[in-house]
């Protein structure tokens, strides 16, 4: 761990971020991966019906983010808010349990569970506060640290949860964890998290709704957006594929499946925390430029992969390509509007969003034009793209800041 993120931990903001960063991740990796599961075999949601329901869910996410990101830089408190939506996760997941019928499912996915996904946007912008007094390349030492908080909760908490409910005939209770784990987290925020400004007050005039939503969609702000969103789609593509290649072309098993999910969701763990270090380095561009080309690497030969043991050799790569796709590019969008730092984080959720739709139509070209391993290269492609476009954007900046 580096010493940066060894001094910042003793800052009381800074560490109880990365508890509540944590109980956030375990709240998502209790669930997601049996989400589709209790909607559709459990409640009996048709699958057309639960793929809409996704995507919208999707979509009321990101416009929440948005806006609690907006009112937060307004009002200059993130701890009042974070405790808003994480009582909406403990009763949108608690409803869920309580009350298991396709209304109480459709109510939380679409109302209180895209409320409660706006916390991780709120306490990267907490960090991002408590972090402005440190030079750039220690705070995002400190940002990859807090996400290797909830990388760490998605390795121990979906195998652990399926082990304990697999007896039971029924992944339900696992809402109930995931209200607990909000529960927690309620308790986290408000016993151990201080107060603190967001932004200075006086700047509160220029904060509305409108000019913060033109700042998002302002050229400068969303051809960048669009760049790391193509970068980031090729994590979507390979969460589609994988499997597919790994029980087709490759000849493997579910249990494979498992074990490589595994293994890389470990890697990624350390190998977040070892880019926080190239990252003294190397600037962000720079650093994502790395990562997205190893990733690249990684999806090409994936493609060509047919013994499992290909896919068991590439878990290295990809963990380290991976590790740089999800932790550089926190910092990247936080420093796009970095005088705002709820609005620029809520640009991590815009992100996941376009990335998340990016790699919807990706995975629908690939597999009309192509099979699987073709829409791996495919993806591929579109991080090739990405990268070229964040390199034509930004390499001229890159170039001036690294010149003596």
């Amino acid at each position: 761990m580096s010493s940066s993120l060894l001094f910042a931990m003793r800052d009381p903001v800074i560490r109880a971020s990365v508890l509540a960063i944590f109980l956030f991740g375990f709240s998502g990796a209790a669930t997601s991966p049996y989400q589709s599961v209790v909607g559709i075999a459990e409640l009996g949601l048709s699958d057309g019906f639960y793929s809409a329901l996704i995507f919208i869910a999707a979509l009321v996410n990101v416009t929440v983010s948005v806006t609690v990101g907006i009112v937060a830089d307004r009002v200059g408190n993130y701890r009042t808010l974070m405790l808003a939506v994480i009582l909406s996760g403990a009763v949108g997941y608690g409803l869920v349990y309580a009350l298991p019928t396709k209304t109480s499912f459709v109510i939380a996915m679409l109302l209180l569970l895209p409320v409660h996904g706006a916390l991780n946007s709120l306490l990267f912008a907490n960090v991002r506060t408590a972090a402005n007094g440190m030079v750039g390349k220690d705070a995002a030492a400190v940002n990859s640290g807090v996400r290797a908080a909830i990388s760490l909760s998605w390795v121990l908490v979906p195998g652990l949860v399926g082990f304990v409910l697999s007896a039971r005939g029924s992944m339900l209770p696992a809402y109930l964890l995931a209200s607990l784990g909000c529960i927690g987290n309620l308790l986290l925020i408000f016993f151990l998290l201080p107060a603190r400004s967001g932004v200075d007050p006086i700047l509160s005039k220029r904060l509305s709704y409108l000019a913060s939503l033109a700042e998002i969609l302002s050229p400068r702000v969303l051809a960048r957006l669009v760049a790391v969103a193509l970068i980031c789609s090729t994590l979507h593509v390979n969460a589609a594929v994988l499997p597919l290649i790994v029980t087709g072309a490759a000849g493997g098993s579910a249990t494979d499946i498992g074990i490589v999910v595994g293994v890389v969701a470990l890697l990624e763990v350390v190998f977040i925390l070892v880019w926080g270090r190239i990252q003294y380095r190397l600037s962000h561009i720079d650093a994502l430029a790395l990562g997205t080309a190893i990733y690249v690497v990684y999806m090409a030969l994936l493609g060509f992969s047919s013994r499992p043991w290909h896919i068991y050799a590439l878990t290295l790569i990809s963990g380290f390509g991976a590790a740089a796709l999800i932790s550089i590019p926190i910092t990247y969008l936080q420093d796009l509007i970095a005088d705002r730092p709820g609005l620029g984080s809520s640009l991590i959720a815009v992100n996941i969003f376009l990335g998340g739709a990016l790699s919807a139509a990706l995975f629908a070209l690939g597999t009309r034009i192509s099979d699987y391993s073709g829409t791996a290269l495919l993806g591929a492609a579109a991080g090739i793209v990405g990268c070229a476009l964040l390199l034509f954007l930004d390499g001229a900046r890159r170039r001036a800041v690294s010149m003596p």
